[in-house]
């Protein structure tokens, strides 16, 4: 009950940030490739958190942020929430390549809204946390857009199930299986092409390695959900294998979407896990 009145008390709260919203980052002009940009009146030279919302790579929107937006910058950070092009509209890499665009773009033009090209944190939520991951591990995407890995001060994936996509496929088809039951028609093995290389290559534990330049990561998760929390496990144990400094939080008595909302309100075990992320690394 504390934590819901908190969390409503702080909604109600007039907003403390300025919004610069649907900003352009892609010359095609799609309706999707937009972001909005979250700032403080006097800000200069502030740390930058890259915010890509989840929706299973087929909804969602940058503006279900919850209260994210303010306390991120009342904490002194520019909050930058991006859209993407969906599925089935596009394939899995092109909608991979909107988000790195959408980084490259805000490393290029952030300073004029009072951000610090050289201190971003990429941080979403589900199937956003797949994408803040893979972008943070696989250097690819993010070189194609002229952002060195070396800005990138921290990344924090949010409860998803994806960053080792052989092992969710085969986890969720063998209970489907067992139970009689029949295998889903859009699931993570269509969405991801239909093509075990692919789901390889879209698998961020793939491109963990030494000497990259990957930074810090917290992996917040669900305790009581087997699929992320074994992702989670997953994902952090390549990354300490790696040398990689990473922290896997279980987040108890939540859900995945309450996680999620929560993040920002006082008393929260994982936001409080989030500062002390974010603290020395600011």
């Amino acid at each position: 009950m504390k934590t819901a009145f908190a969390f409503l008390v702080l909604l109600s709260a007039a907003q403390a940030e300025n919004l610069t919203s649907n900003v352009r980052y892609a010359d095609s002009g799609h309706e999707r490739q937009v972001l909005d940009i979250y700032t403080p009146d006097d800000g200069k030279d502030l740390p930058v958190v890259f915010w890509v919302h989840g929706g299973g790579w087929q909804t969602g929107d940058k503006t279900s942020v919850q209260i994210k937006p303010r306390v991120f910058v009342e904490r002194g950070f520019v909050f930058v929430s991006t859209n993407y092009r969906l599925l089935p509209d596009v394939e899995m890499d092109v909608l991979i390549r909107d988000v790195a665009k959408s980084l490259g773009w805000v490393h290029k033009n952030i300073a004029k809204y009072g951000g610090d090209s050289k201190r971003i944190f990429v941080m979403g939520h589900s199937a956003g946390a797949q994408l803040a991951a893979l972008l943070c591990i696989d250097d690819r995407y993010l070189k194609a857009e002229g952002v060195p890995f070396e800005v990138l001060k921290g990344c924090v994936p949010v409860d998803g199930d994806t960053y080792d996509l052989p092992a969710i496929i085969m986890t969720a088809e063998f209970r489907q299986t067992v139970h009689g039951l029949p295998l889903p028609k859009f699931g993570h093995r269509v969405k991801f092409g239909n093509d075990p290389l692919k789901h390889i290559d879209f698998s961020a534990v793939t491109h963990v390695a030494k000497g990259k330049g990957t930074p810090p990561f917290l992996i917040l998760h669900v305790a009581g959900h087997p699929n992320t929390a074994a992702q989670a496990r997953r994902l952090g144990a390549v990354l300490k294998e790696a040398q990689i400094p990473v922290r896997v939080f279980a987040a108890r008595d939540t859900t995945h979407t309450q996680l999620n909302a929560n993040l920002g309100v006082p008393d929260d075990p994982a936001t409080a896990a989030l500062y002390t992320f974010l603290a020395p690394l600011k």
